[in-house]
């Protein structure tokens, strides 16, 4: 007992600053993708190779309408070895309450080989974490705010604390070795008063990972109709959030809307712990706002 104290005590204080402070996200992590719209010669190379259809293209009458779905998207990194307008970045904070901002459709006019010619109309500048590079001073602002502010509205809106029930409808259990993470010295969740319950009589918020499998589909129902009012449901990854790898099939519901109303989605493949944690002050906000 004395030798883990004084190892405890020589180790120090762990536990990240997020979000007082910026996401330690290491520059090698795979986060989402970053398209160059206004030089995007031609969509068709990446949209073939996407596993997930994140990436797709139409054409019809000399114009092109081509897509990026970060709730579709798994971040594999494959559009970038084909296409040089495509570049991989480590931003992870991508959490959202309306499942349409994760979608970037960009317009061309078309050359006879089929190459882009000149983009007409974009809406790029919607996508989740954009204009976020290296986050900024405002940046830094907003995440000190939105942590200052977390314990006022869980106690204004839900008492002493915020109960999470986790539901794996169906995931590869990599989201959950995220989820876990959440408990850990370095994240300790429960700084902030947010503790997981294993009833969902006791929980305010669902979180939900994996394509909603139908086997769980009756159980994944019933477990939302037992939470009491208020109540917010999260869509983790991409599966959560779309279905993901596996999409819509004989055995999968797809994405978790498909059953339950989602408050929040949160992409990736699986989102890192800040990504999550993101996504649940996300929906503390989506909450107070209703309330």
């Amino acid at each position: 007992m004395f030798e883990i104290l004084r190892k405890s005590l020589a180790t120090g204080v762990v536990t990240t600053r997020y979000p007082a402070t910026p996401a330690e996200v290491s520059s090698q992590a795979r986060g989402k993708p970053e398209i160059d719209f206004a030089n995007w010669n031609d969509a068709r190379p990446s949209a073939a190779i996407c596993p997930t259809g994140a990436i797709a293209c139409a054409d019809e009458n000399g114009m092109r309408t081509a897509s990026l779905d970060l709730g579709r998207c798994i971040f594999c990194g494959l559009c970038a070895e084909v296409d040089t307008a495509i570049r991989m970045t480590s931003q992870c904070e991508l959490a959202t309450g309306h499942r349409e901002t994760l979608k970037t459709i960009a317009r061309y006019q078309l050359r006879s080989d089929g190459t882009h010619e000149k983009m007409l109309v974009s809406d790029a500048a919607k996508q989740p974490g954009h204009t976020r590079g290296t986050p900024g001073p405002g940046d830094r602002e907003s995440f000190a705010r939105l942590g200052s502010e977390l314990k006022t509205r869980i106690h204004r809106v839900l008492g002493r604390s915020l109960h999470i029930r986790e539901v794996d409808a169906g995931s590869c259990n990599g989201c959950e070795i995220e989820i876990t993470g959440l408990n850990s010295p370095v994240y300790d969740i429960e700084r902030f008063g947010i503790h997981f319950v294993a009833s969902p009589r006791h929980a305010d918020l669902l979180l939900v990972t994996g394509p909603v499998t139908r086997n769980m589909e009756l159980a994944l129902k019933k477990t939302y109709d037992a939470m009491s009012d208020p109540r917010l449901v999260v869509a983790v990854g991409a599966c959560g959030c779309s279905g993901g790898i596996f999409g819509v099939n004989y055995a999968s519901r797809g994405g978790v809307d498909q059953v339950i109303p989602v408050d929040v989605y949160i992409p990736g493949c699986p989102p890192n712990p800040h990504a999550l944690l993101h996504g649940i002050l996300t929906a503390i906000g989506r909450l107070d706002s209703a309330c």
